[in-house]
């Protein structure tokens, strides 16, 4: 989802860095996948195609850190919160 980021701080020998990889568009997402020593993080489409990605040395990485985008109402639950549907959040009846 748009917004997603992940922060990956690096031990680079006598100081950290800290690298970030945000999905930049709508329908994007970022992924972490670790395995056989390696760290990679990617920023990838819809269809699974990645457009940018970034791999580290997993002995080499001290922190991974997850950022999820903020919770955004769905179109569904806008009009839901519009009409007042029951359970919907939102002004209730008055009286």
């Amino acid at each position: 989802m748009r917004g997603d980021r992940v922060e990956i701080v690096v031990d680079a020998g006598d100081t950290t860095r800290t690298y970030e990889i945000t999905a930049t568009r709508i329908g994007r997402r970022v992924d972490v996948t670790i395995g056989r020593g390696v760290v990679e993080v990617a920023e990838v489409t819809r269809s699974g195609t990645a457009v940018r990605t970034a791999r580290f040395m997993a002995s080499r990485v001290l922190a991974l850190v997850e950022h999820p985008a903020a919770d955004r109402l769905t179109d569904n639950e806008r009009e839901d919160r519009h009409r007042g549907a029951p359970g919907a959040a939102g002004p209730g009846p008055t009286t």
